[in-house]
């Protein structure tokens, strides 16, 4: 089958880039198509094996290697110039406009979500708050596009043939928003590359970007007012107000190399999750060190890391916590100090495993073939 590969945008070496090198690992033939194209020689050379993708005329625009996003509301128009005629198979690697290209009735297209557009859905209302767009003329021009693009989106829904979720979270809000049914194929995460340490040390440890949604300043402000060690790895826009937040306990270390992030997880007591994730990619990494997670409780994490919300047990990966407060966040945190010898490092990372990046790759190859069979056949 001759295959075309569609994905919003390369820019950097995300979740969502980690699915297409799994994808170009799967099949080496794809001629891949994006809004834009920025990635280093290194990562392309990792992602799609050396190519470089046919882009659209966003990549033209000034500054469309810093300020891509501004052209927003260009990207449905952008996405459907793309001639996809001469291609039996559609692949699309959606979390923003991907899923939206034109194909012909004779033509199968499977869509992978990632999510349907955050911002103009269910992060809609904190994204034009954080984004100082909730007021004024601005705010009025960003929420007329951001409903132009929600219309958009709904009218592409029937151009996908076969949706794929990332979770049954995202399966979820697919049913909802689209009124489609998808499959479920967890994404792929490099569990080979983690392991358990050799030692476990009195601290907790976060990491990521510090951004608002993941709810670093939370996890500072509740940890600060503790007698307990809380590092954390990561940096970003928000950098300054965690900063503020941080007691005598807490320890910024900002970026860390690969191996020197590895270490300190591989070392902590526990690794503290807060955010409301379509995944998360982040809580399995630990898990596949063998250490326990303290997770909210909501989003993707309830399929990720096993565990409930006032007891654990021998056979549990981490605990929950209800609301992203600091008083739930403590009372997890209490109910895992008065428990954190129940936990069992080779449950642990067993449970990680299950996310592998060669389970995925087989799965997703299986699945595409069915569906291709079964399409052809009709």
């Amino acid at each position: 089958m001759k295959k075309a590969l569609v994905h919003d945008w390369f820019k950097d070496f995300a979740g969502a880039e980690k699915c297409v090198e799994s994808f170009t690992n799967i099949w080496d033939d794809f001629e891949v198509y994006s809004l834009i194209d920025y990635l280093s020689d290194e990562d392309r050379n990792i992602i799609l094996k050396g190519k470089k993708a046919n882009t659209s005329f966003i990549q033209n625009l000034p500054f469309s290697k810093s300020k891509y996003r501004n052209y927003l509301p260009l990207f449905p128009l952008a996405i459907e110039q793309f001639d996809l005629t001469k291609y039996e198979v559609v692949i699309s690697s959606s979390h923003a406009v991907a899923k939206g290209v034109l194909t012909r009735p004779d033509q199968l297209h499977i869509s992978y979500v990632y999510s349907p557009i955050r911002y103009a859905w269910d992060l809609y209302h904190q994204y034009l708050l954080e984004s100082g767009l909730n007021r004024g003329f601005k705010g009025t021009l960003a929420k007329y596009f951001l409903h132009k693009i929600r219309l958009w989106d709904v009218s592409t829904a029937h151009r996908v043939d076969h949706y794929i979720a990332i979770s049954h979270y995202i399966a979820k809000r697919i049913e909802k928003i689209y009124g489609k049914k998808a499959d479920v194929i967890y994404p792929p995460v490099d569990t080979s590359s983690f392991t358990i340490g050799e030692t476990t040390e009195n601290y907790y440890v976060t990491s990521s970007r510090m951004v608002p949604y993941k709810k670093i300043d939370l996890i500072v402000e509740a940890m600060s007012k503790t007698n307990h060690k809380l590092i954390v790895i990561g940096t970003g826009p928000d950098m300054e107000k965690i900063k503020a937040k941080a007691g005598n306990n807490v320890e910024l270390l900002g970026y860390q190399s690969f191996e020197d992030m590895k270490s300190i997880i591989q070392k902590a007591k526990a690794y503290i999750f807060a955010a409301e994730e379509d995944f998360g990619i982040a809580p399995i990494e630990a898990q596949a060190c063998g250490i326990p997670v303290i997770a909210f409780g909501k989003g993707a994490t309830l399929e990720t890391i096993i565990g409930e919300f006032d007891i654990i047990k021998d056979t549990d990966t981490g605990v929950f916590f209800r609301e992203q407060t600091v008083e739930s966040l403590l009372s997890a945190v209490s109910l895992f100090e008065k428990n954190s010898d129940i936990f069992d490092k080779n449950i642990i990372r067993n449970n990680a495993l299950r996310f592998s990046k060669e389970r995925f790759e087989k799965e997703f190859e299986d699945k595409v073939n069915l569906i291709y069979k079964e399409w052809k056949q009709q």
